[in-house]
């Protein structure tokens, strides 16, 4: 079988743990391969992935082997696979648009973006590097607010003809517009915003769920979340974050046996500390009342790097698509979405998201 060849835009902490997982599986079999929801999907080992087009802004990255840019600064990861061999994909300039947050020019070059002097790409550069690297799967990690900036890329996969997945809160796949164009062009997307892999959303919404099922009423809940990698920097700027906000929201929301007032709910980044790096700490708190109307409440603290626990997932997207594209199948791939995502198109609870994802590994589901 070939290799699933996907473009990155944005090279950082996402993008490192994920091509340092690509290698760091090509010697593992399925009863040593920890980490991952499928060892093999549809055919296709994390392996089979090869990176042929990336994108960036930062100068100590543009202009770079692949493997070498993934641990430039500001990159701040756990490195749990050193040894990533050439991949011979030079890293281009991207689009910057709004990419980046103005404070963040107030940070030490450690810990955010320098921009690389080199001139921007239209999106007909775009779109030939695309189709001369023959990409099959667009995945972005463009930070959080870059609503400009994503929907230049997904228009370039659009006129490209690649699949996309986008792993950040910028509405497309569950923008019934975007869904349409995509659709209409036979195009799969896969999106909107990553749901890590066992992060503070997935927990949340578990113990949400929980509640529902075992007659617990949920009145009121948090979720307050720490980390010092340059997502968190960039989202201190609150007014990117309106988005993310509404997607880890209805995240949880969807699974409640009644919607919370918004009063009672509160979901969101809440600060950035710079010793924390690539760790994130999630902080959960969830009150409500169970038989006779006895009061009760949960308390939760996860600690957890936050760039892997995103890659095994996008793994799984990736390979999912690679599996639309031979079968012909365009537009939203509603079941790996709403497993994978957290603001998919359409909202289903993650035990029925899960039998829905695996019916369309096996082909007995279309999207």
């Amino acid at each position: 079988m070939d290799n699933i060849k996907i473009a990155i835009i944005g090279i950082g902490n996402c993008a490192s743990s994920l091509i340092q997982g690509i290698e760091y599986y090509k010697n593992k079999n399925s009863d040593d391969a920890i980490g991952l929801m499928h060892w093999e999907l549809g055919g296709y080992k994390p392996s089979d992935i090869e990176v042929v087009a990336a994108f960036d802004i930062d100068k100590r990255k543009v202009g770079k082997d692949v493997a070498d840019a993934i641990f430039e600064l500001p990159n701040c990861t756990t490195v749990f696979c050193e040894n990533i061999p050439k991949t011979g994909t030079i890293v281009k300039m991207g689009k910057v648009l709004d990419g980046m947050a103005d404070h963040m020019n107030d940070y030490d070059e450690k810990h955010s973006f320098v921009f690389a002097n080199e001139d921007e790409p239209s999106k007909e550069d775009v779109v030939d590097e695309l189709k001369i690297s023959k990409t099959e799967v667009l995945l972005n990690y463009l930070p959080v607010g870059s609503e400009k900036a994503v929907r230049f890329y997904a228009e370039c996969a659009l006129e490209a003809g690649v699949a996309f997945v986008n792993n950040m809160p910028v509405f497309i796949a569950s923008d019934p517009a975007w869904a349409k164009r995509f659709e209409d062009k036979c195009i799969p997307i896969i999106g909107d915003d990553i749901k890590a892999q066992l992060g503070a959303t997935i927990t949340h919404r578990t113990l949400a769920d929980l509640f529902s099922k075992r007659g617990v009423k949920l009145e009121r809940t948090y979720q307050l979340n720490t980390g010092g990698n340059t997502d968190f920097l960039n989202m201190l700027n609150r007014s990117r974050l309106a988005s993310k906000k509404i997607s880890k929201t209805e995240a949880v929301q969807s699974v409640a046996a009644q919607r919370l007032d918004d009063e009672n709910i509160h979901i969101g980044p809440s600060d950035y500390v710079p010793w924390q790096k690539d760790n994130k700490l999630c902080f959960l708190r969830l009150e409500g009342k169970l038989f006779g109307d006895v009061p009760m409440n949960i308390e939760l603290r996860l600690s957890v790097e936050d760039s892997p626990n995103s890659a095994g997932v996008v793994i799984d997207a990736v390979r999912c698509c690679k599996l639309a594209l031979e079968r012909g199948v365009g537009g939203v791939l509603y079941s790996p979405s709403a497993y994978f995502m957290k603001h998919p198109a359409k909202q289903f609870t993650d035990d029925e998201a899960f039998n829905m994802t695996e019916e369309f590994i096996a082909g007995t589901r279309n999207v």
